[in-house]
């Protein structure tokens, strides 16, 4: 079902495909370039841009050929035009809930000339499973909001707050929306604040999402991680493996080379 986005309620619908003429860019937008395959995303700095999160995500997911990924809340659908640029996936599906983003997203995927291998779809994450079916997906990643209702100053801009604070679902929708969304042994990829860690592998392991992995991200050498990335599997067993942790900047502005060869940042 095609969106109308004069409408403000997000309804469950794939946006599209849009056509290359449709690409356009709007007054208030920017074109950045992912250095990716050529890929370059469309942006609004009114509303919300990526950051470091996204890139690092897509850096940590692992894909396997004919795979089928979805990314909860997509934003800008940053996440999967990266994975498509960086694995060998068969398909990428957004799910975002704001109608205003989810078709900058749609313009984005027009504008790489993407719109057979990736989807941008409208609607809330909490019905993610209902809206695509139980167990319909090899692999779900997600940035989702870092702060939860007593963390942090929350933006008075709708875009940022909903991308920031848990204002429309929380981690546990997250979590269990992704338990339904899986197949069996299919793997969840996140995000994170590490000041969060306890609750996000309590409830993972309550959702049925054994931890696996965990990189701690770090601004440079002798800081405090500022974010943890996390897989987990559909009913995999416990063992955790702690990787060596990113260090993001080498010097004051001077990127590390993990960051520029690994991440291609």
């Amino acid at each position: 079902m095609t969106t109308d986005f004069g409408e403000k309620k997000a309804v469950p619908g794939q946006i599209g495909p849009l056509s290359d003429k449709e690409a356009y860019v709007k007054q208030t937008e920017r074109v950045d370039d992912l250095e990716r395959n050529g890929y370059r995303i469309i942006q609004d700095p009114s509303r919300f841009c990526f950051g470091m999160d996204a890139v690092l995500l897509s850096g940590f997911a692992r894909v396997g050929p004919g795979e089928r990924v979805l990314d909860l809340g997509t934003g800008t659908g940053i996440i999967p035009i990266l994975l498509e640029a960086k694995t060998q996936g068969r398909h990428f599906t957004g799910l975002e809930i704001q109608p205003e983003m989810a078709e900058m997203a749609a313009r984005s995927v027009a504008l790489n000339h993407l719109q057979e291998k990736i989807n941008i779809v409208v609607g809330d994450l909490k019905e993610a499973s209902r809206l695509f079916g139980l167990a319909s997906f090899d692999v779900v990643t997600s940035n989702p909001p870092y702060m939860d209702d007593g963390g942090g100053l929350r933006n008075p801009d709708a875009p940022k707050a909903i991308a920031r604070h848990e204002v429309l679902c929380t981690f546990e929708d997250v979590a269990g929306e992704t338990a339904r969304l899986l197949r069996p042994g299919g793997r969840f990829y996140l995000v994170h604040r590490p000041r969060r860690l306890p609750e996000l592998l309590t409830m993972l392991r309550r959702h049925g999402l054994e931890p696996k992995r965990m990189k701690l991200v770090h601004p440079f050498v002798d800081r405090d991680a500022n974010m943890v990335l996390l897989e987990a599997v559909r009913g995999g067993r416990p063992l955790m493996q702690v990787e060596a942790p990113v260090i993001v900047f080498a010097a004051p502005g001077v990127y590390s080379d993990e960051i520029r060869d690994v991440y291609g940042y």
